[in-house]
């Protein structure tokens, strides 16, 4: 299988997402980091098994299914950070009033466009 470059997602530069005003105090994932950060390490090494697999020359249908199950990991990873800036973030601006709240509905419904062309 190859990837051409059209294929590969860019992750916007950390300066961009800083400069596009994101706060930086605490966030809805906040409370639950840890687990987070658990989670992900575990995705880190299913990707690394998948580097392993192809080195090993695995049979292709088997890399694939470590692909798909990679791929729904991460899928539940998104819709639970999704899910967390909904019930912070959002909710903090429905609170607060003002056009705070049409700019994070805004910014949840482009995140979740980007989830779903991936």
């Amino acid at each position: 299988m190859t990837t051409t470059e059209a294929d590969q997602v860019t992750p916007e530069p950390v300066e961009a997402v800083e400069a596009a005003g994101h706060d930086h105090g605490v966030h809805g994932y906040h409370k639950q980091k840890d687990e987070h950060l658990k989670r992900l390490r575990r995705i880190e090494g299913q990707i690394r098994g998948l580097q392993r697999m192809v080195d090993e020359d695995v049979y292709c249908i088997d890399i694939l299914t470590q692909v798909s199950a990679s791929t729904k990991a991460l899928q539940s990873f998104a819709l639970q950070l999704l899910e967390e800036h909904l019930r912070h973030c959002v909710a903090d601006a429905a609170t607060k009033g003002g056009e705070g709240i049409d700019a994070k509905v805004e910014e949840a419904t482009k995140a979740i466009a980007r989830m779903m062309r991936t």
